[in-house]
């Protein structure tokens, strides 16, 4: 039998399969590390559940969170805020297509990312305790490749390169005894949260009649008595679906993927045909405009690794050693028959009362050593995984995950040994939290920052915002003990400078030097309002939302850099138009520095300048 597949062989630093919530963090936090990056995708585009073939706006650690909560600002951010910030700015229509763009932009401009779309790992080639090589093929071109790599990172979701290379995982929900949990089953059995297809609602001026195909679910008033939004009318909800279209946690969400994908259309159209045909719920001039044919998956495979994590560990707030993410989404348990189970609630949500840590051991694959997984097929429990799977979790796991993978090749160990090597989890975190990702508790001790050895003043400065919070060891505000602490020592306080708000902008904040020093690059990480939420939807009834169209009030829009070299100020860089939280510049001076200042002219929509760090480094 004659196949007509060209063989190509490739090699790099690491291969990242899935290009998802977790997958496109894991690759890009690992090529901006210095490592040649292999990212496959099986899909034409970008973002997984938050892509424009599913529609599901990324959450996290900032939705749902207690009043009391002692981390004021929860929001993920690294490259999970990055890419919520460009879309905010770029996408004020809130096109999912665009969003897909946003992400296929950042993968093309790294330079050591290769992005190979529409193509599927399907096998791979295991030595010991070491995969060797995967066969991915890609059906568009009839191409097949063979890809070595030192260490392969699974985010595919259902976790095909490590079930491929013989990864042990867990499916289905454990029962108590399995690790001591109150919320898991007396029983153990094989079944999932389900999966969803969602839709999209367009108001029209005039009536917009609806008719269902034959084979539409058939659902009552009483059927939907516990589902949001369905009998409550068209104010709320029809613009962006209902996450509650739940349907197949009974089945096998892999094996029976394409026949859960035919029963939810079914669901989702009775669903419509009841809000459109059964009684008045103001959707007269409301009509479908968009239907996914992707069912949105919740739940599939979770790897085996180094440790599973657990209820206590998310509940109790478990402080972990090398920890590098953190969670803080409920505890969100969904009836796996989901709509088959009308007198339950859709979710049954427990609180998660602080920030947790995620381990890398949790990343790591307890039988081969260098395999790794971020997103929704960590080592965890139901339970625990049902607060983690939420996609801004996933992504801060991947970025976590992508810059250990490439300490493990810079230090030449397999990443299974990373946790034995000393002085790596020390580096792996260090280097999370410059790329301004955050962990609960852990401080950034920056020894190669200039700025940390100069004189810092500043045209002005609030009480809780004074110029020396630039070179501050955190890049939040944080209050009390869970929310910044080390070695016993609380770190309170905003961690930002800002100007104060009767001094006219624009505001100018002075690193200065007793003696000049040779520098090249100036990073600065601005504020961008952390305890808003930035998800997709507008209409979920928070005052505190993210802005679209523009950048984020606090955020710094334009601002220009100086440096003195002796011979006065001179102007190095002037940008008009900011809308990110880091910023970095060469600074292509031939002398020596004496001084370099920043001059904030205008912010987005505040009266004054906020500064959270500055980075000056030779």
């Amino acid at each position: 039998m004659k196949s007509e597949y060209s063989k190509h062989n490739l090699e790099c630093d690491i291969l990242v399969a899935g290009g998802g919530a977790a997958g496109v963090p894991a690759a890009l936090a690992a090529a901006r590390q210095g490592r040649k990056v292999i990212l496959v995708q099986d899909r034409p585009v970008l973002g997984g559940n938050a892509s424009s073939e599913v529609r599901m706006h990324i959450v996290g650690a900032d939705s749902y969170r207690p009043n009391a909560d002692l981390v004021l600002e929860p929001r993920e951010s690294g490259i999970v805020e990055e890419i919520r910030l460009e879309n905010a700015l770029r996408n004020a229509q809130r096109s999912p297509s665009m969003f897909d763009l946003i992400l296929y932009e950042k993968c093309r401009a790294e330079p050591n990312l290769t992005l190979m779309l529409n193509t599927s790992v399907v096998a791979a080639e295991v030595e010991g305790r070491s995969i060797r090589r995967v066969l991915a093929m890609r059906a568009s071109t009839e191409d097949s490749f063979e890809i070595s790599a030192n260490v392969f990172v699974d985010c595919t979701g259902d976790g095909g390169l490590g079930v491929a290379a013989g990864a042990a995982f867990l499916r289905g929900r454990e029962n108590k005894e399995f690790r001591d949990e109150s919320l898991a089953l007396d029983q153990a059995d094989e079944k999932t949260l389900g999966s969803t297809l969602l839709i999209m609602a367009r108001r029209h001026e005039q009536p917009m009649p609806f008719i269902a195909p034959p084979w539409a679910r058939k659902f009552t008033e009483e059927d939907l008595k516990l589902r949001p939004h369905a009998t409550a009318g068209a104010d709320y909800g029809l613009e962006y679906g209902f996450w509650w279209a739940e349907w197949g946690g009974h089945l096998d969400t892999v094996k029976d993927n394409e026949y859960i994908r035919d029963e939810l259309l079914g669901i989702i159209m009775g669903i419509w045909d009841h809000i459109k045909n059964d009684g008045d719920h103001g959707a007269d001039n409301w009509a479908l405009d968009w239907f996914g044919a992707i069912p949105g998956k919740r739940e599939s495979r979770r790897f085996i690794g180094q440790y599973i994590l657990t209820q206590d560990d998310v509940l109790e707030s478990k402080p972990q050693m090398d920890a590098i993410a953190y969670g803080g989404w409920p505890v969100d348990i969904h009836p796996p028959e989901g709509v088959d189970a009308p007198e339950q609630p859709p979710g049954t949500p427990t609180e998660v009362p602080y920030l947790y840590d995620i381990p890398l051991r949790c990343c790591i694959g307890r039988d081969l050593d260098n395999l790794m997984f971020a997103g929704r097929n960590i080592s965890a429990t139901h339970v625990a995984f049902a607060s983690t799977r939420v996609m801004a979790t996933c992504g801060e796991l991947g970025e976590g995950v992508g810059i250990a993978a490439s300490v493990a090749v810079e230090l030449g160990v397999e990443p299974g040994q990373l946790c034995e090597t000393a002085g790596a989890v020390e580096e792996i975190q260090q280097r999370i939290l410059k790329a301004d990702a955050y962990l609960i508790g852990k401080e950034f001790t920056d020894t190669e920052n200039l700025a940390a050895v100069a004189s810092i003043t500043a045209s002005s400065e609030q009480k809780n915002g004074a110029a020396t919070n630039v070179i501050s060891s955190q890049n939040r505000a944080v209050m009390g003990a869970l929310g910044g602490i080390e070695a016993g020592r609380e770190v309170p306080g905003t961690h930002r400078w800002m100007s104060d708000p009767k001094v006219t902008l624009p505001a100018w904040i002075e690193l200065r030097w007793p003696e000049p020093v040779t520098a090249s690059t100036l990073e600065m990480t601005f504020d961008t309002g952390l305890h808003r939420l930035l998800t997709l939807s507008q209409s979920d009834g928070y005052a505190c939302q993210m802005c679209w169209g523009k950048g984020q009030p606090e955020c710094v829009k334009t601002y220009r850099v100086e440096v003195d070299t002796g011979s006065g100020w001179e102007e190095l860089a002037k940008v008009d138009l900011n809308w990110q939280r880091q910023c970095k510049h060469t600074l292509d001076v031939v002398k020596p520095i004496q001084a370099i200042r920043i001059l904030v002219d205008e912010s987005w929509d505040l009266d004054h300048a906020r500064i959270i760090h500055l980075g000056v480094y030779a």
